[in-house]
């Protein structure tokens, strides 16, 4: 009668391959078939492409002292990789923890309505592409995507993104929503039409320089925080829900007016320019007007010289518009 190898004997070695799977051998290298004890553990933890050759010894011992040392370097490699891959990916089961830390600043969530209240303030369409920096647990994208607007998310926190991307599944906006693992002072947010932010104040000033050169009339909507001197163009505040994070700013990026331009009409436009405020004066025949209430809303320019209302669109170096003065409204134009 065949019988099945025994493990114990001096007579046999073992050997455990590519899927984890050990066999016991004679000495003549005749298999059988029969998995030893113990060896569908190693289907598991396996993660060889080669075989691994335990070939006899005096006693057991040594054999299982050997099985130990390269299960704890199998389980080693395993928690490495598996390490590697929440590092990537982050955990689908993860939950944020109100202030916990970050890599700029803790995690707040923005409340709903205060959501809901900065999305109206940027009037934001479905053929706008808005890109939320800091985007936490995704609720700002998710919203806005609810809307119809495409929309980026651009967290550091990998779990975080991780969460975001199972709530924009149950919410049913995956398809018009993306997350990204990354540093927002290193993404390129340059094409987004919106930007939403709920960050420090300083943190804000080092994002200026980058958002002023974003093409004008981008708007640009923050929680709480502040530009410095580059005033908001809205202020917003809900009356509920949060009695610390319950203010939004909106600035709309401006066209650049600077400068001396030469009015169709006759005489000299100067414009001097900070951030969307402008102020300068009309020059013609030796008579100075200054202006007034002088401003831009992205590409568009208003402001009064004299009693003269002017309203116009840039257009590179050139604005044209119209001029009205009591009840007569004229065209006007000036070229840079």
């Amino acid at each position: 009668m065949n019988q099945s190898p025994n493990p114990n004997s001096l007579n046999y070695r073992y050997v455990i391959g590519c899927h984890g799977r050990a066999f016991a051998t004679d000495s003549e290298n005749r298999f059988d078939k029969t998995a030893l004890p113990g060896a569908s553990c190693w289907k598991v933890i396996s993660t060889f492409t080669c075989m691994f050759h335990f070939l006899k010894t005096e006693t057991m011992e040594k054999h299982n002292l050997f099985l130990r040392a390269v299960l704890l370097i199998t389980l080693s490699l395993l928690s490495v990789q598996n390490q590697a891959q929440v590092n990537n990916a982050g955990n689908a089961g993860y939950q944020p923890v109100i202030g916990q830390g970050g890599k700029d600043v803790v995690w707040v969530p923005t409340p709903q309505k205060l959501v809901d209240k900065m999305l109206e303030m940027a009037e934001i369409t479905p053929s706008d592409f808005l890109v939320d920096l800091g985007s936490g647990d995704g609720r700002t994208v998710i919203t806005a995507a609810k809307r119809g607007t495409r929309s980026i998310g651009i967290e550091y926190n990998a779990d975080m993104v991780a969460l975001s991307k199972v709530n924009a599944i149950a919410e049913g906006v995956e398809s018009m929503t993306e997350f990204h693992v990354a540093d927002l002072f290193e993404y390129d947010f340059t094409k987004a039409t919106v930007v939403t932010m709920f960050l420090l104040s300083d943190i804000n000033l080092r994002l200026r320089p980058q958002l002023l050169e974003m093409k004008p009339g981008t708007r640009i909507v923050s929680n709480t925080f502040t530009m410095g001197d580059w005033p908001p163009d809205q202020t917003e505040t809900i009356t509920d829900e949060s009695l610390s994070w319950n203010t939004a700013y909106l600035w709309i990026v401006p066209a650049n007016a600077e400068g001396k331009w030469k009015l169709q009409s006759g005489g000299e436009l100067i414009i001097v320019q900070k951030f969307q405020r402008i102020a300068g004066e009309i020059i013609n025949e030796g008579t100075v007007s200054t202006l007034i209430e002088g401003k831009l809303d992205g590409y568009k320019i208003s402001f009064t010289a004299g009693e003269t209302v002017y309203n116009g669109t840039l257009n590179g170096n050139k604005i044209s518009g119209t001029a009205t003065k009591g009840s007569t409204t004229t065209a006007w134009s000036a070229t840079r």
